[in-house]
């Protein structure tokens, strides 16, 4: 059986960290080092719409294995160059959660997104069965219907701080935020499932672009 598609999401807070010298570490080392590993399929980077302190980026993988071959590890780890510790040293660390995705199914980012929206949460085991399939049958169909959303996607991640999350690709980052989103995000099965939930992190954000 083939293995699913993979993604890796890395969330920072930016407060103490220059600016300028984060978006050109990011643009010019950070990325371009990991778009030149094979198994590396895109690289997209989010500002948070309401705190501009949020920086993000998502990177679509073909399978996870990709985070353990030899030319990824390379500049990883251990292996970090200079620049890289000097701003990581500076930065929050919101998180870095890398899963396999589950629904739906091996289908990477729209190229057109304008927002991002990142949900990730942890279920109490008596209810994760109840959960995948809220999330398969309910929710991720009624916000794939919202207009303006691009794509809805969610993953897995054994041992990680947060077992399950959500990436959905908007049109804007005001759709997640409209009143058509909240209602279709609205049920009473939702209302259930919910209370079995614990640590919620849900992150609104808009597409980076560098300035000229």
């Amino acid at each position: 059986m083939d293995k699913p598609m993979g993604i890796m999401c890395a969330g920072f807070r930016t407060e103490n960290v220059a600016k300028d010298e984060f978006h050109d570490w990011y643009d010019t080392e950070h990325i371009p080092e990991r778009l030149g590993v094979k198994g590396f399929i895109n690289a997209e980077r989010w500002i948070g719409a309401d705190d501009p302190h949020v920086a993000f980026a998502t990177y679509d993988l073909e399978t996870l294995d990709v985070l353990q071959s030899p030319s990824y590890l390379a500049f990883t780890g251990v292996n970090q160059s200079p620049w890289t510790k000097r701003v990581e040293h500076r930065l929050g660390k919101i998180g870095r959660f890398v899963g396999d995705q589950l629904v739906p199914g091996n289908v990477a980012a729209p190229a057109n997104a304008g927002g991002l929206l990142f949900v990730a949460m942890n279920v109490v085991h008596e209810a994760e069965a109840e959960l995948n399939e809220w999330y398969n049958t309910e929710h991720i169909p009624r916000l794939s219907a919202v207009p303006g959303c691009l794509c809805a996607r969610r993953f897995r991640w054994e041992g990680g701080t947060h077992k399950y999350f959500a990436v959905y690709h908007l049109a804007s980052p005001e759709i997640c935020a409209s009143t058509v989103w909240r209602e279709a995000a609205r049920s009473p099965w939702t209302e259930k499932i919910t209370k079995h939930t614990s640590n919620l992190i849900r992150i609104a954000m808009r597409r980076y672009v560098r300035k000229a």
